[in-house]
């Protein structure tokens, strides 16, 4: 009996080194709590008003929604806000966006508009501090770099914002050199990573990487969360979902988590 004791108390112990999330102020659960935030802007279905364009991220804000959005490097170093890895979905040009310049990315256009990729900077000046931002930080072979020149542009902003990344390196890198900024952890059902990526999936859709990173809160996907998951919740992380869209249940996700991000419907911009 006293060695099944020890024994479940081991495994607690270690489960809660590997799950337990990191410590938030008021200040940084007020920036987001009860917020909906328009996933990549506020665009359009029939990508009239493109997902990570200016005019989406300006309707976003008139609105009164918190905003999230993608950021990642050209080939020359600029921090862009683009979702995909690659171009061709949103510009139909072939090719991932590291591969060109910021001048080549330039003469792309974003679902067939006139819009085209802006630069993080371009999206602060509409902003303007007016409502929060959720910034995902995309992985690459160039994070160190990606986070230093990302977190430059933060700091130089005036308004309020977090960041988020699918890759627990970058929310460690974000630990260390900014402590004092929200972070989050993105994550979606383990099945989700893919047959090929079981461990992949176990291990990230699982949280066990919470201890590198110590996320303050898990923004977790429409996926069924792992028991895992949610004990990292009951931990005490703020839980932040998406992407709620029509035909979901939204008054049962606003209620379930602290902050939502949302696309194609218009939900109160505060729901707390």
């Amino acid at each position: 009996m006293q060695i099944a004791i020890f024994l479940l108390a081991v495994c607690f112990v270690v489960l809660y080194f590997l799950l337990c999330p990191g410590r938030f102020d008021d200040a940084q659960r007020q920036m987001i709590f009860g917020v909906n935030h328009a996933h990549r802007g506020l665009h359009t279905k029939d990508k009239t008003v493109p997902e990570n364009s200016l005019p989406a991220f300006r309707a976003a804000v008139e609105a009164g929604y918190g905003v999230e959005l993608d950021i990642q490097l050209s080939k020359d170093g600029q921090v862009v806000v683009f979702h995909d890895d690659t171009l061709d979905r949103v510009c139909g040009v072939h090719g991932r966006v590291d591969a060109f310049t910021l001048d080549e990315l330039r003469q792309m256009r974003l679902c067939g508009t006139e819009e085209t990729i802006p630069l993080l900077t371009e999206v602060f000046d509409v902003m303007a501090g007016k409502t929060p931002m959720i910034i995902e930080l995309k992985t690459g072979p160039r994070n160190a770099e990606l986070c230093e020149k990302g977190l430059a542009l933060m700091r130089a902003y005036g308004g309020p914002y977090c960041i988020e990344s699918f890759d627990p390196r970058i929310v460690r890198w974000f630990k260390k050199n900014a402590p004092d900024i929200l972070r989050g952890q993105l994550a979606d059902a383990p099945r989700s990573y893919g047959q090929r990526s079981r461990l992949r999936g176990a291990v990230l859709g699982g949280l066990l990487l919470n201890c590198i990173a110590r996320p303050q809160f898990i923004a977790y996907g429409p996926g069924k969360k792992p028991w895992t998951a949610r004990l990292a919740e009951a931990l005490g992380a703020l839980r932040v979902c998406w992407t709620v869209r029509p035909g979901d249940d939204a008054a049962a996700k606003e209620a379930e988590n602290d902050a939502v991000i949302f696309e194609f419907y218009r939900p109160a911009p505060k729901y707390q």
